[in-house]
């Protein structure tokens, strides 16, 4: 299980894991404390979570595991990892590896619909999930907004109450889609969606909160609030000022909200 340095003064450790898609490679950041909460990336990559994973870590005492999604940010991905719900056996398997209990799942957008595949595979392991402007169920009359050809400006415009708050881009990148856009559209597929999770969703057992940005023009807060409506017992909260990613734009909020949820 060999370490590399990360940013923020963090190891991260490569974790090979045996699945039904063959030998699975999580690269995951840790901050190493007491009660484990798993925090799951969306297209943005690693670096749209790491800020509020430290701020969850400090705030809350805890032990936050950062991965990246195989295939994203120059990582290996195994052949035989083609979907969500390959993926998501691979989180649970990490989750065994490394004998954790009471583990919360934190998604955002195609980190929270990896969270739902999580929740649905009734790991012991697994106490609850925050699922955070997630996308992956088709909603009648609310359908995500096809960012496939858009510019970075306009796809900041969709994703933020305010675009400058967005992060800054690297200086300099390849003409066509990104490696990360390629590793979504790989897991995700062309449409963003399963047409059975909604249904699916029916059958969740374990306490899910869904909370959505009222600015998301990626995913609406309509669409989040059908989401919320599949999930038995779910909690659905609304964050003012914000858009598809609150962890970036609203940290603070965000991590409220989740205190607050925790102390219910």
């Amino acid at each position: 299980m060999p370490s590399t340095p990360a940013p923020g003064g963090l190891c991260a450790d490569v974790h090979t894991i045996e699945t039904s898609a063959g030998a699975v490679e999580l690269t995951v950041r840790a901050h190493d404390r007491t009660r484990p909460f798993l925090l799951l990336h969306g297209g943005g990559g690693v670096a749209s979570m790491a800020g509020f994973a430290g701020l969850l870590a400090e705030r809350t005492r805890s032990r936050v595991l950062l991965p990246t999604h195989p295939g994203f940010g120059g990582t290996p991905k195994a052949d035989g990892l083609t979907g969500v719900g390959a993926l998501a056996q691979a989180y649970v398997a990490l989750l065994d590896r490394l004998d954790l209990a009471d583990v919360t799942v934190i998604g955002n957008s195609f980190g929270g619909w990896l969270a739902a595949e999580i929740a649905l595979l009734d790991s012991p392991r697994v106490s609850g999930a925050v699922l955070i402007d997630a996308i992956g169920i088709e909603v009648e009359g609310h359908p995500q907004a096809d960012i496939r050809g858009l510019s970075l400006p306009e796809i900041q415009r969709l994703s933020f109450h305010d675009p400058s708050k967005a992060p800054r881009p690297p200086a300099a990148g390849t003409p066509g889609p990104s490696p990360d856009v390629q590793a979504l559209v790989g897991y995700a597929g062309p449409a963003m969606a399963d047409p059975t999770l909604a249904g699916r969703l029916g059958r969740m057992t374990i306490p899910m909160h869904v909370v959505w940005g009222e600015s998301d023009r990626i995913v609406t807060p309509d669409y989040g609030k059908a989401f919320a409506a599949a999930i038995p017992g779910a909690t659905f909260t609304l964050l003012p000022r914000t858009g598809h990613l609150p962890q970036v734009e609203s940290p603070e909020e965000l991590l409220g909200t989740l205190l607050d949820l925790g102390d219910r």
